[in-house]
């Protein structure tokens, strides 16, 4: 079993994420699942629900059954005008959600920090920029 938590800031992507979320377990696991909801910050334009998702796996399948119902959340979420960010960063595993939501502009200006701040690429290669 694994679980994964993705906080966003929009609520309006509150409905839509369970179901996604639901139907993958099912077609990752071919056994029913548990998607969980819980609000931990509350904000002018909405809550941040984070959905934590519960399922029972296959032995020597469990990263790529993790990595299927972890895309289609975050597609999930993406589409329904949510973000994949909040204040927890990034991360690894939210990195291809985030290039799709991060503007060009902002990319580049991280990649100048880093070019003058970290010339070797030692601090977490690979997270926020390629």
């Amino acid at each position: 079993m694994r679980m994964v938590r993705a906080g966003r800031r929009c609520a309006r992507c509150a409905p839509a994420q369970p179901p996604a979320t639901e139907a993958a377990i099912i077609d990752a696991t071919g056994v029913k699942g548990e998607v969980t909801c819980r609000f931990t910050h509350v904000y002018p334009d909405g809550p941040a629900p984070y959905f934590s998702f519960h399922a029972l796996g296959r032995h020597g399948a469990l990263l790529e059954q993790w990595q299927a119902i972890k895309n289609a959340a975050s597609d999930a979420l993406i589409a329904a005008g949510g973000t994949i960010t909040h204040h927890h960063a990034v991360g690894r595993d939210h990195r291809p959600w985030y290039d799709r939501q991060r503007p060009e502009l902002f990319a580049a200006a991280l990649r100048a920090a880093k070019e003058a701040l970290d010339p070797r690429g030692i601090m977490n290669p690979g997270v926020l920029i390629g």
